[in-house]
């Protein structure tokens, strides 16, 4: 096994591609769009936070779901039109409650792991992505959602993370741009933020430097597992191709599930709509008004981060509707309002708006490693972590991919 596949040029993709080509092996992207990270990585909040591991399988987040139906401006929101497909997640979500500590647990330790591959790999290979190493600052207003968090600390510990709460005038030291009323904070001041899209584009462009092969606006169409490899059937504007790989990495978000279903498995991932605000600060006052320090304002659902002296990015949100990427202003309002409300000296003129579609499991969790078939891997299904992720699980499904490798292989690799 030599010659490898990569479905899909987002974060998970790109990075995928990178760990395998660092063990040897001669690989190939495929992505249906003409340039990399222009779906899920294109626009999401910034964040890489180990902190935001906590994963949603509690019945808190039903509850509210339920109670948030009819807002159509709330953070979570469930479109109740039938669909076996949503509603067959949803009952596998519950069913997945009971694993939340283990999860959540587990989820912060792939995250630390995470962050030294993204900063190393961007490091090594010399390129910039508007990454500001200031922490993050998680902000709630009431004492029900602080005391929470403080039982969410716990878990995050038991993960090898360490945060540590603050009062309302140590958050204001923090980010002295802080507004509002406010109860308390936690802050987690080796989390940092950064442009997914630049660091997709950046890793990508070293990966083509070193040798791999990348068909852009090439959608892959078929997938047929044989005793020894895969083949992949794909079409562009020169028409259709045909090729045969010695294996493939499944990286395509939330068409993941299709691709699986043709090579026998069953990876049930579901598209939540995330949205998200790029202000656009060409004034003074709104680039010294903005804050440097990310922040998650919990109650809200809402993130951000600084992007370089210009750029202030504002997501939330969370919308179960189908494969749907239509940017709604009523899921939009509120992200706007919540600028204007909490930092109103930075002008919301120049936001530019964007909705992806977050490939999320019913367990919260990646579907990381080796498939039914042989020659056949997943590193998909990442959820609203995709970024904080990605780099770890990508090197756990190269290293399935070598463990499952000939001999020759593993010794080219180790010399290396």
């Amino acid at each position: 096994m030599r010659h490898i596949a990569v479905i899909g040029a987002g974060i998970t993709g790109i990075t995928t591609a990178y760990a395998l080509l660092n063990r040897g092996f001669d690989v190939t992207v495929f992505d249906k769009n003409r340039y990399a990270a222009m779906e899920t990585s294109f626009a999401n909040g910034g964040q890489l936070s180990a902190s935001n591991a906590e994963v949603w399988t509690q019945w808190s987040t039903i509850f509210k779901g339920l109670k948030w139906m009819t807002q159509r401006g709330a953070p979570l929101l469930v479109n109740p039109k039938p669909s076996w497909h949503k509603y067959s997640w949803m009952a596998e979500f519950m069913g997945n409650i009971p694993n939340y500590r283990a999860n959540t647990v587990e989820t912060v330790r792939l995250a630390i792991k995470a962050r030294d591959h993204l900063k190393a790999h961007a490091a090594r290979e010399g390129f910039a992505f508007d990454c500001e190493q200031r922490g993050i600052l998680h902000v709630y207003n009431c004492k029900p959602d602080f005391d929470h968090a403080t039982k969410v600390t716990g878990l995050l510990a038991e993960g090898g993370l360490e945060r540590h709460a603050v009062t309302v005038d140590e958050m204001r030291k923090i980010e002295p741009a802080l507004q509002g009323d406010l109860y308390g904070g936690y802050y987690t001041e080796s989390d940092f933020t950064g442009d997914i899209h630049a660091y997709a584009r950046g890793l990508g462009e070293a990966c083509k430097r070193r040798g791999v092969a990348f068909h852009y606006g090439a959608e892959v169409a078929t997938l047929t597992s044989r005793t020894q490899g895969v083949d992949l059937g794909w079409a562009d504007t020169g028409g259709r191709h045909a090729d045969h790989f010695d294996g493939v990495v499944i990286c395509a978000g939330c068409r993941s599930r299709d691709l699986a279903r043709q090579v026998g498995d069953r990876v049930n991932i579901y598209p939540v709509k995330g949205y998200s605000i790029t202000v656009n600060m060409s004034d003074d006052a709104s680039r010294a008004a903005a804050p440097w320090v990310s922040l998650l304002d919990d109650k809200a659902k809402i993130v951000t981060s600084r992007l370089g002296p210009d750029r202030f990015r504002v997501a939330g949100t969370a919308e179960f509707n189908g494969y749907n990427k239509d940017i709604r202003d009523d899921r939009i309002q509120p992200l706007v309002k919540w600028v204007e409300h909490l930092f109103p000296q930075v002008s919301t003129e120049h936001a530019v708006p964007w909705a992806g579609l977050r490939p999320m499991m019913p367990n919260m969790m990646p579907r990381v490693g080796a498939g039914k078939q042989p020659g056949v891997f997943y590193n998909t299904g990442h959820g609203h972590l995709g970024w904080t992720l990605s780099a770890a699980t990508a090197e756990l499904v190269a290293d399935d991919v070598l463990a499952h490798a000939g001999p020759r292989l593993h010794v080219a690799a180790a010399a290396e």
